[in-house]
């Protein structure tokens, strides 16, 4: 069975960082584009960062650009977020998407909590 499997979330204060990791299992995870989304209450669920197979490769929106960071490890069938300098306006749930190079379908996680307060 095909998972993703976000970790890494929680309550953390305006300027600080946290780092997320999500799992894959049950797929060719080297054929496959990965990307993390957000989505907070009321708004549309938003591209964060996007990177390629295996990894030379990676965008970001605007408003995260030089603050956070993706990264994968196709050993481990693990990519990342390392999320600096968080700002309340970075509060939402953050999901895991797996986009195949070639032909087939997407896969999408969970989703984690992020939450920056003070």
């Amino acid at each position: 069975q095909v998972q993703l499997v976000e970790s890494g979330g929680g309550l953390v204060q305006p300027g600080g960082s946290l780092r997320l990791s999500c799992a894959a299992s049950g797929f060719t995870f080297s054929r496959y584009a990965m990307n993390w989304y957000r989505q907070a209450p009321g708004k549309e669920r938003e591209l964060v960062a996007g990177i390629s197979s295996p990894g030379l490769s990676t965008n970001y929106a605007d408003s995260v650009k030089g603050r956070f960071t993706m990264s994968r490890d196709n050993a481990k069938n693990t990519v990342y977020l390392e999320m600096n300098s968080l700002k309340p306006e970075d509060t939402a749930v953050y999901y895991c998407n797996a986009v195949p190079i070639y032909y087939g379908r997407e896969y999408w996680g969970q989703g984690t909590q992020v939450t920056v307060s003070s």
